[in-house]
């Protein structure tokens, strides 16, 4: 009987393994078309609400003041930048710019689809996590800035803060960018992540642009998250 039970417990564990590869293959499968199938205003809300994600837990909202053609990524990174990213291939790449409710700070987010499998993208998260990638200021992102509206000035040399978040359930990176309304140029960008941390004194830190591209990067995502595994719960109801 304990054999028997063993047998069928180790085979319970299989089929429950393989159910979850083949839910994730299929999350992963409906990521692929998402950036022409699902509307400019379901992946960039024309107003988002980030309840928690300013300094201290402050509430934030951003209204998006631009969205860029959807385009190739040729001249949307710094040539570093995509020499690391160009193995994963660029499908697509959807950017939106936001402003705060003050007008005070503006933030380009990006979608950037690529063309890797989820090996690929398994290996450009691990090329990121272990090399730090996320840290360096020569591998920002670069804006998008929209003429007649708060990002007009919104340039290499504004980029104050940035994050960059490499997805291993699509074939996406999500990033964003932030820096100040007015137009400044910054002689010292900071990570995000460093940004945000307790007893940061940077201008950064003070001003919360650091919960600025975090914030908002983190709710373009979880709209993603959400987006694709209603498209992926949608397929599998389908009949074949």
């Amino acid at each position: 009987m304990l054999g028997i039970g063993l047998i069928g417990g180790a085979a319970a564990g299989s089929w429950i393994a393989e159910d979850h590869e083949d839910s994730a293959a299929r999350g992963f499968a409906a990521a692929v078309p998402v950036w022409h199938s699902v509307p400019v205003d379901t992946l960039f809300p024309p107003v988002v609400q980030g309840a928690g994600e300013g300094p201290g837990g402050a509430d934030r909202t951003w209204t998006r003041i631009a969205v860029a053609p959807d385009s190739g990524c040729a001249d949307a990174f710094d040539p570093l930048l995509w020499k690391v990213l160009a193995d994963a291939g660029c499908r697509r790449l959807l950017r939106a710019t936001y402003t705060d409710a003050t007008q005070s700070y503006v933030t380009t987010v990006g979608l950037l689809f690529t063309r890797a499998d989820p090996a690929g993208m398994s290996a450009l998260a691990t090329r990121f996590r272990t090399q730090h990638l996320t840290e360096r200021p020569d591998l920002m992102p670069r804006p998008y800035a929209a003429r007649n509206t708060p990002a007009a000035g919104f340039g290499d040399d504004q980029r104050a803060t940035w994050t960059i978040s490499v997805r291993t359930d699509a074939p996406v990176v999500v990033y964003a960018v932030s820096g100040w309304a007015d137009g400044r140029s910054v002689d010292t960008p900071q990570p995000a992540a460093d940004a945000v941390r307790a007893g940061a004194t940077t201008a950064q830190a003070q001003s919360g642009l650091g919960d600025e591209a975090q914030g908002l990067s983190g709710q373009i995502a979880q709209r993603l998250r959400r987006t694709v595994g209603s498209a992926a719960t949608n397929a599998t109801k389908r009949p074949s």
